[in-house]
């Protein structure tokens, strides 16, 4: 095989891996865990990946355009807190703590872009920042205890169905196909692909790119708070310290499902196969009884192996 037939081979890997790699793995789990092909374990899935799934399509908006957002986790967290406060039985119509979950990450989401943009401090550094923000906003809200007693029809949200489909997969379907329109079908999309592929050509192209990243900021922030009330209903309880370490499983499922971490690079449908990839060998190890030790050891030898074919493609 010549240099230029492996350079092919690799760069093909790149792009359409991730594809081949999930096919492969669910193949080899269907063989030898019997349990893994059934509807059921398959619903649980896609039901417990939901959640990493609306943040990975949040970051990857971002990552796109050459940042990144470590406060996800915290942004969970805030908002989950928020939305239970006012969730309680016989106090607000369910809306309400709906709006507000979904606030509390839009305005975190405003914070970090408005700093990012105005300051231009490195996005690393400002959402480090703002992930210690809003862990300690979250732990003052709730006075440091968890938050329960939690309304019926807000319960729903994360464990209620629709015509026997768990509620969380239908956010995450209506969530996916929205984001790959707006990323695929918009002017915005067109935008940010073009942030994250030469921001000064951007600007001299007359693209606002200070408001193309406060964008996609708040996009992140507004999934990140979906993404707590979803988790806060599912588990019936606002906890403060919820969402720790979400933002590492939503970028490495925008990484592995093919988004560049130099930027310009994404689809949100290789995001949501990162994402079912992660959930469906998390999954197969459960079943076969694999400590998660070892699931976090696989999880980071992907990670590695997808950003070393992203970056060498970047230099071919």
């Amino acid at each position: 095989m010549t240099h230029f037939q492996i350079s092919k081979l690799i760069k093909a890997l790149g792009q359409y891996g991730i594809f081949a790699a999930f096919v492969v793995v669910c193949a080899v789990l269907s063989v030898v865990t019997p349990q893994f092909l059934t509807v059921a374990n398959l619903t649980i899935i896609i039901t417990q990946v939901s959640i990493n799934a609306l943040l990975a399509f949040g970051v990857t908006f971002v990552i796109i355009t050459g940042g990144i957002d470590l406060s996800l986790g915290s942004m969970v967290a805030v908002a989950g807190v928020v939305a239970a406060m006012l969730a309680h039985p016989d106090s607000y119509p369910v809306v309400v703590p709906i709006l507000a979950g979904l606030l509390a990450g839009i305005l975190m989401g405003v914070f970090n872009g408005f700093i990012i943009t105005k300051s231009k401090i490195a996005p690393f550094i400002v959402t480090l920042g703002t992930m210690t923000i809003g862990r300690g906003l979250a732990l003052i809200l709730s006075k440091g205890r968890p938050i329960s007693n939690l309304s019926d029809s807000f319960n729903f949200i994360g464990g209620g169905q629709i015509l026997g489909v768990p509620f969380p997969i239908v956010v995450l379907v209506v969530v996916f196909i929205s984001c790959a329109v707006l990323l695929n079908k918009t002017l915005l999309g067109r935008y940010i692909y073009a942030v994250g592929g030469n921001e000064q050509a951007a600007r001299a192209a007359g693209i606002n790119v200070n408001q193309v990243k406060m964008t996609v900021y708040v996009l992140a922030g507004a999934l990140a708070g979906l993404a707590g009330i979803l988790l806060t209903s599912r588990i019936t309880t606002g906890q403060p310290n919820a969402g720790a370490g979400f933002e590492l499983d939503a970028i490495a499922a925008a990484v592995i499902g093919g988004t560049s971490t130099t930027g310009g690079v994404g689809t949100m449908t290789g995001t949501l196969v990162g994402v079912l990839l992660i959930g469906t060998i998390n999954n197969g190890l459960d079943l076969l009884n694999v400590t998660s030790y070892y699931q976090q050891v696989v999880m980071g030898i992907i990670i590695i192996g997808a950003v070393l074919l992203d970056s060498w493609n970047q230099k071919k």
